[in-house]
């Protein structure tokens, strides 16, 4: 962070100073708003929760090094009072920014792969200069100024994730740090409950290529016929990513080797080169057409791009997070989040890794509920229970309540003899059928919405395999 004194964020904030006596105090960062991630030099930013009061932890905040404490009343240790602290924070980021001139800032949205897009983006940018990315999927109102406020005076490039769960979330978040390079990825199901369409998804996501100044440049998706028309939403100079054959960066001769890693030609106006990703999943080609493209604005050349591709790697936890047993079964931790689009990705990937003919692995897929999908959750659930048994996936375990009944019940009426799925009530009894069947060679896929916290399946099953 560009060092702020106490003073200076006071009067960017609009807020005053409490039991501070060192008004030039300098804060020199980071920003948290967790008291137990508090590094000396950093300021402790206080919220009330409906569960937890940031300003309960003020004191604590200060003792582990925090220069100070932004809150909403006085707390009794050094702190910057205003009236809004989620306000004051938007504005601190954009202080940050504004001071980081040599920054080119880069905005990304889409319904799914923001994260994994963005994790690439940042290891390419990273050749080019120093670079700040947002941490994990730190992309609402309040982790998207904690990732603008880590700017330092020689960032070079700033690349910052936006998700919207309303209308005017993004336009909001272009307020903050206006980008001069936007990427939208796609427009998908995640969300349907809050917005009531992909038009009105397709909406939302459009405020970032709104916001782009005439000389900025707007990278598009050129296969989602939602996300190419966007390019009549802005004054900046359009650029195509995607495998058709208009598309300025595309791949060709997508193919699959035998784990699921995919490799491809990357082509565009300033030559080709061969590109093999260490990610799991077809639908990482995009996503690294997608980060290529931006690269390639800003100045990454086509072979180091390609060479760089080929040694990203995944740098956010459980989304498509492979690991081998020393019993040879192979667990894929994607249970991160999910909606209907990544649901379908991962269980391709999963019957590619599971292979065909005499040398084919058993297959699980171990399914939660996704959320938020509105009118049409049940049926969307239902497909990609009958999805799991025509990809020929060994066995679906869907776990949790209604929705994935209605998984289940589908995998059960496209199936032939009624031994492909099973439904379970929670993680604990997921895993426990696991523990009772599976076979040294077996390859688990673990995936569900947030919420449902499937990721514990994948621990359990992966701390077994240790003890044994």
């Amino acid at each position: 962070m560009i060092a702020l004194t106490l003073a200076e964020l006071a009067a960017l904030t609009g807020g005053e100073l409490s039991e501070v006596t060192d008004p030039q105090a300098l804060v020199t960062g980071p920003v948290v708003i967790d008291s137990r991630k508090v590094e000396p030099g950093g300021l402790f930013a206080a919220f009330r929760g409906e569960q937890v009061d940031g300003h309960d932890y003020a004191a604590r905040a200060v003792a582990a090094g925090a220069v100070a404490v932004l809150a909403e009343r006085p707390v009794g240790v050094p702190a910057v009072v205003v009236a809004d602290a989620q306000r004051a924070l938007g504005l601190l980021g954009r202080a940050v920014v504004e001071r980081a001139k040599e920054a080119r800032l880069v905005a990304l949205t889409g319904s799914a792969g923001k994260t994994s897009t963005k994790d690439l983006l940042a290891q390419l940018l990273a050749r080019l200069g120093p670079t700040v990315a947002t941490q994990g999927s730190l992309n609402n109102e309040l982790g998207f100024p904690l990732t603008a406020a880590r700017a330092a005076e020689d960032t070079r490039f700033l690349v910052l994730e936006m998700g919207a769960r309303h209308r005017g979330d993004i336009a909001y978040l272009c307020e903050l740090a206006r980008p001069s390079i936007g990427l939208v990825l796609n427009v998908g199901s995640a969300h349907l409950g809050e917005f009531g369409s992909k038009e009105g998804i397709a909406q939302a996501k459009g405020e970032l290529v709104e916001s782009l100044p005439e000389d900025g440049v707007a990278v598009l998706n050129g296969d989602d016929p939602l996300v190419r028309a966007m390019a009549s939403r802005t004054r900046a100079r359009v650029v195509l990513f995607g495998e058709r054959p208009d598309a300025d960066v595309r791949a060709q001769d997508v193919r699959l080797d035998s784990t699921g890693r995919p490799s491809f030609t990357l082509t565009t106006p300033a030559g080709s080169a061969p590109v093999r990703l260490r990610l799991y999943g077809e639908h990482h080609v995009s996503n690294a057409l997608a980060a290529a493209a931006v690269a390639m604005e800003l100045g990454l050349s086509v072979d180091d791009t390609a060479a760089a591709l080929g040694e990203a790697g995944a740098l956010s936890r459980w989304r498509m997070e492979v690991v081998d047993r020393a019993d040879g079964v192979t667990v894929v931790n994607d249970a991160y989040n999910a909606n209907p689009e990544s649901m379908r990705a991962a269980l391709r990937a999963l019957a590619t890794m599971g292979g065909r003919g005499p040398e084919r692995r058993r297959t699980w897929a171990v399914l939660g509920e996704m959320r938020e999908l509105g009118g049409d959750s049940l049926d969307e659930h239902d497909a990609i229970g009958r999805l799991a048994v025509r990809l020929d996936v060994t066995k679906l375990v869907a776990v949790g309540g209604r929705e994935a009944a209605h998984m289940e019940l589908g995998a059960r009426n496209e199936g032939s003899w009624g031994e492909e799925s099973v439904l379970v009530s929670d993680a604990d009894a997921a895993v426990e059928l696991l523990r009772g069947q599976l076979r040294p060679g077996d390859v688990v896929l673990v995936k569900a919405s947030r919420s449902v916290g499937l990721e514990r399946v994948a621990e359990a099953i992966l701390a077994d395999g240790a003890a044994r």
